[in-house]
This record gives structure tokens, C-alpha cells and sequence, in this order.
């Protein structure tokens, strides 16, 4: 009895030691971490262009690329892509598989609660995208059809709660599945941002998709993790020379054909700085 005993607690002293291995392996550096490894890993989307995607080389690609590699040049060191799903952008970053977030980070109280927001670095729009000869004109008419949205996206949320209740939401991985089930009639009209409409048009000229509902304006953000300042901090240096220096402007130009928007000071419940 005394040896069975024995060998249930050394197996519960080795789970725990196990835990507490992965734990530390799983904790982010600081930013001297960071800087002695000479590589800042960044988390940001894999699919979703103009914002991050990778190339037909293999190269991640979109402005939020280009956000990635200037902060890693800002920083001195060299940047690490890992490309994430829309609903693994968080849990990323707050495990330590990534040291900072350029993934089309929009600005989300309940998000905020989870992360640290930077200042903002770009905008987008989320609309209803559908054919043009699909006849959507106001939430009501979401209910005849069948919804695609990315899962745990502002698109989801901002579909989930406009519909009428009974509307079929079907959820997918990311943004090039939920494209890709509108292209193939699987969906009717999906929960989009600013360049859906560019990627359905290109793929499917003849059906004129369009935005049929305008829900919100949002911006997006890089993301560190709650409570880290000095991280938060060079961030923010980060957006606020790029800014002045025209290099944002030049990614404006390259990514959304478009000027620099003028950003709002503050979201409500979303901190830019550490509290």
C-alpha cells in the first residue's frame, strides 16, 4: 500500500513538473530578451490579403507585413512571422507563442480585457457583403439567407448581433474560408471588412458582389500582452514615428490605394496605454 501511494504522488509531482516546463517555455521574453535573441516573433494573419497573407514565394506579405518587419528594424532585430486563424490571434499572444500582435487587430472592449492595445495604425469597415442581385437592404432581410462569418471576428459579432433571431450564421476558420464559401454557394452573403468585395470581384467578376448593410467603422491596433508597459511603450514610439517619418503613409499607398485616415485619440474602453 505504502509503494502504490508513493507512485500516485511521483506521478502527481511529475505532471506538475511537467506543467510548470511548459509553463516556462511558453512565457515571452522581455523586449532585452528579445533583443539578445536578435528575433521578434509576431503574430498576424495567414490568409486574409491585403492585411497578412504569404506569397506565391512563401513570404508573408500585406501592410500588416510590412507593419511587422519596421517594427523589428525599429527594434534592431530581425522578425519572425506566425501566421494564426482569426480566433488563435489572442491565445497566441497571451500563451507566449508570439511577442506582439499585427493580425487586423480591431479595437474591441471585450478584447481590450484580454490584451493591450497600441495606438491605432489603420482602419476598416465592416459591412454585409453580398451578389449584387441578392436583394438585401436592411438586418430584417439577413434572415432569409444563410450568413458566413469568421469565426470570433468583429464580423461575427457585428452579424450576430444585427440579425433577426432564427438567422442561419454559419461560422468558419478564417477570412479565405469564409470568402471561399460565398465563391462556392455555401453562404449567400458574408459578415466582410474593407477588401472582400476586391477579393470576391476578382474571383467571380459576373456576380458584382457589393456591400449591402454598413455596420461599423473600426481601427486596428498591435497587441501586447496586458500589464506589460515597456512593451506597450515602444509600440506606441513605434506607430508614432511611422506616422511622422511618412513610412505609414507609404504603406497606405502600397496596400489601400488610399491617404492615412485621421485616428481618434481614444476608443471607448479600449486603453492605447497601460493603466
Amino acid at each position: 500500500m505504502l509503494f502504490s501511494i508513493n507512485r500516485r504522488q511521483l506521478g502527481a509531482a511529475l505532471l506538475m513538473l511537467g506543467a510548470i516546463a511548459v509553463a516556462g517555455k511558453s512565457q515571452a521574453g522581455t523586449l532585452e530578451d528579445v533583443k539578445k535573441k536578435g528575433v521578434v516573433v509576431i503574430g498576424i494573419q495567414g490568409d486574409n490579403p491585403p492585411w497578412g497573407y504569404v506569397d506565391s514565394s512563401g513570404k508573408q506579405d500585406g501592410i500588416d507585413a510590412d507593419m511587422g518587419r519596421a517594427f523589428a528594424e525599429y527594434l534592431g532585430v530581425k522578425a519572425e512571422f506566425v501566421p494564426l486563424a482569426v480566433a488563435n490571434r489572442i491565445p497566441a499572444l497571451t500563451t507566449g507563442r508570439v511577442d506582439i500582435l499585427f493580425a487586423t487587430m480591431a479595437m474591441l472592449p471585450e478584447r481590450a480585457k484580454a490584451v493591450q492595445y497600441s495606438k491605432p495604425y489603420v482602419a476598416n469597415e465592416i459591412t454585409l457583403v453580398a451578389a449584387q442581385a441578392t436583394p438585401i437592404s436592411s438586418n430584417a432581410d439577413m434572415g432569409k439567407y444563410v450568413i458566413g462569418v469568421p469565426r470570433s471576428s468583429t464580423q461575427d459579432t457585428q452579424v450576430t448581433n444585427s440579425a433577426p433571431a432564427g438567422t442561419e450564421i454559419r461560422r468558419f476558420d478564417d477570412d479565405a474560408a469564409t470568402i471561399q464559401a460565398l465563391l462556392s454557394g455555401q453562404v449567400q452573403a458574408v459578415g466582410a471588412n474593407s477588401f472582400y468585395p476586391q477579393r470576391l470581384n476578382a474571383a467571380k467578376p459576373e456576380f458584382g458582389f457589393e456591400p449591402k448593410l454598413h455596420f461599423t467603422a473600426l481601427y486596428n491596433g498591435a497587441c501586447t500582452r496586458l500589464g506589460e508597459k515597456e512593451w506597450n511603450e515602444t509600440a506606441n514610439k513605434f506607430i508614432d514615428q511611422i506616422k511622422s517619418n511618412g513610412k505609414l503613409a507609404g504603406f497606405y499607398a502600397k496596400w489601400m490605394k488610399a491617404p492615412v485616415p485621421t485616428f481618434p485619440d481614444s476608443v471607448p474602453g479600449v486603453p492605447f496605454t497601460v493603466q
